[in-house]
């Protein structure tokens, strides 16, 4: 089925919604000019929609497979790869000291929404080593910086992150993985890793695995972690790959989705790596790449919504019961909400990747909290909009749906990992109101007051939906002091609702903005006006529920849950 890159929709929104001018008028973003911009933003779209897109039906057909230790990857995804990296695709966002483009992470995340939305198993590869240029830019020896970077800048070689292990997952502490000093600047690792996407592939020379391992001694439990870059190949004298390392894939995992994407269980047998960010700073070196694959999981959940709402939309138009299905009340609202939902997110996602552009240009301690609080906020809402969405053009398709001939099962279940994998979202929604309001609330006191502020200037041009934003985000506001007089149990109990109630609010914000740019006539005004008063009343309902203390969830034992 056709996709269609929403250039149009990204670009509105960073216009007149959650502007990037105030990016653009940094020192270290002075080339983000609004004509470079669309320049960028419309050869990404033309990739997306020509060559992305038209492999990933090939990728969930035909499987990547292990061959003789070696991954192989789906049909077209060579070629596809090579165009995304010749393009300088990965280097978006990239060093320009290392060759990178060095332009806002903004861009690179609106190219990373419409790279999911055109092909996510693929997309996942250049995601992976986008982080990994981050953490070695910022951790990294200056000697390690000089020979990766430029590397994984130019695609010829690629990253991944080694953190989970059978034992290990969300509880990164338990993990046994050792590492010994070899005494010449490198350590030899030795342990297993499991779920590591593209852990191996065909499509590239190299491939840098990041690895969480002890030192000798080590501390207990995350501080006693370190970081280690371990590549597959060992660079020779002139840093072209050399001798083959001690890592093996054991096998492949055989996944619900994401078919063309390898998800590997790696062996490493005293394999050669070198110490990236000092002993015992491994979290903090990890959580470089891994805060900054948040926000990519975010796209990609955004990305496959795009692409469901485009084939619902396609569909319902052609299909007949009684006339074009799209004529029918109940197709009409599950199209409208589909729409409305994923502007929501894209937007709350953009404010996020805004954010930490400003925070990275200025070093201002209030950009720095306001990505930190929507980090959390917008990698589970962006990746519950791609399920919900995904599973609403199921319902839109009917029966054809749930046919896989049709191409449209393969978002709902290439999409269901992205509520799982980098945190899963109910540890997102314990970070938010955990270590994200340990500042009393402060960062999303002055969010909700830019929220409230532009709900009262609405008031003269859409007085009922501004109402309905204004009394939704007193509620939140009141919501917000609530929880930081309870202790933490009571805070994890109500977290996912209170999470959720928190993007309603933002959602319903950014449509207000939107429909107030077009002076509150118009089809983003009709869009804004099916989510205030369709939506975002949800969020009541939602505050109520992370009002509830943990006593009732704990006064059913577990044996009580038992069949």
């Amino acid at each position: 089925m056709p996709f269609r890159a929403p250039v149009r929709d990204i670009g509105f929104i960073l216009e007149k919604v959650v502007p990037l001018a105030p990016v653009a008028a940094t020192e270290r973003y002075a080339e983000a000019t609004p004509e470079l911009v669309r320049a960028v933003l419309s050869e990404a779209a033309k990739l997306c929609d020509e060559v992305l897109a038209p492999v990933r039906r090939a990728g969930d057909l035909y499987p990547a497979r292990l061959e003789n230790g070696v991954v192989r990857a789906s049909p077209g995804f060579a070629e596809a790869y090579r165009a995304i990296a010749d393009g300088g695709w990965i280097a978006v966002a990239a060093p320009a000291e290392h060759g990178g483009m060095g332009l806002p992470q903004t861009i690179n995340m609106a190219i990373n929404e419409m790279m999911s939305g055109a092909c996510l198993a693929l997309q996942l590869n250049p995601l992976l080593t986008q982080g990994q240029i981050e953490a070695l830019a910022h951790h990294a020896s200056d000697d390690i910086r000089a020979l990766y970077l430029p590397r994984l800048i130019s695609g010829d070689w690629s990253g991944t992150m080694n953190l989970t292990e059978p034992q290990a997952g969300s509880d990164v502490g338990a993990l046994v993985t050792r590492a010994e000093d070899n005494g010449d600047g490198t350590f030899s690792v030795t342990g297993q890793k499991i779920f590591i996407s593209w852990g191996d592939s065909d499509i590239t020379e190299n491939i840098c695995h990041l690895v969480l391992a002890r030192l000798p001694g080590a501390a207990a439990g995350t501080r006693g972690i370190s970081l280690f870059l371990v590549p597959k190949y060992l660079p020779d004298s002139e840093g072209a790959p050399g001798a083959a390392n001690r890592i093996k894939v054991v096998s492949l995992e055989h996944k619900m989705g994401l078919h063309g994407s390898p998800t590997c269980a790696m062996s490493f047998e005293g394999a050669t790596g070198w110490l990236i960010g000092g002993a015992g700073k491994g979290m903090a070196a990890m959580f470089t790449m891994m805060n900054n694959a948040r926000l990519g999981v975010a796209m990609e959940g955004i990305g496959v919504a795009e692409a469901a709402c485009q084939a619902a939309v396609d569909f319902a138009a052609e299909r007949r019961q009684m006339g074009p299905i799209i004529d029918h009340a109940d197709v009409r609202r599950m199209l409208a909400t589909m729409r409305a939902e994923v502007f929501a997110a894209r937007s709350i996602a953009l404010a996020c990747a805004v954010a930490a552009d400003m925070a990275g240009a200025t070093g201002a301690a209030d950009w720095q909290a306001r990505v930190a609080l929507l980090t959390p906020i917008a990698k589970s809402f962006g990746t519950q909009t791609g399920i919900a969405v995904a599973d609403m053009a199921m319902q839109v398709h009917g029966g054809m749906g749930y046919v896989e001939e049709t191409g449209v099962a393969q978002f709902f279940r290439d999409v269901r990992v992205t509520a799982i994998y980098e945190g899963t979202n109910g540890i997102q929604a314990m970070d938010l109101v955990g270590r994200k309001m340990a500042d009393g609330g402060e960062a999303a006191f002055r969010l909700l007051e830019e929220v409230g502020a532009t709900a009262e200037a609405a008031r003269a041009v859409l007085p009922d939906l501004a109402e309905h934003v204004w009394s939704a985000a007193e509620k939140l506001r009141e919501a917000v002091e609530f929880l930081g007089g309870q202790d933490m149990p009571d805070r994890f109990a109500g977290a996912v609702a209170f999470q959720r109630a928190f993007a309603r609010v933002l959602g319903g914000y950014f449509h207000l903005r939107a429909a107030l740019a077009e002076g509150g006539e118009g089809a983003r005004t009709s869009l804004a006006a099916v989510y205030i008063r369709r939506l975002l009343p949800q969020c009541h309902g939602l505050l109520a529920e992370a009002r509830e203390s943990a006593a009732g969830l704990f006064a059913l034992s577990a044996g009580d849950l038992a069949p």
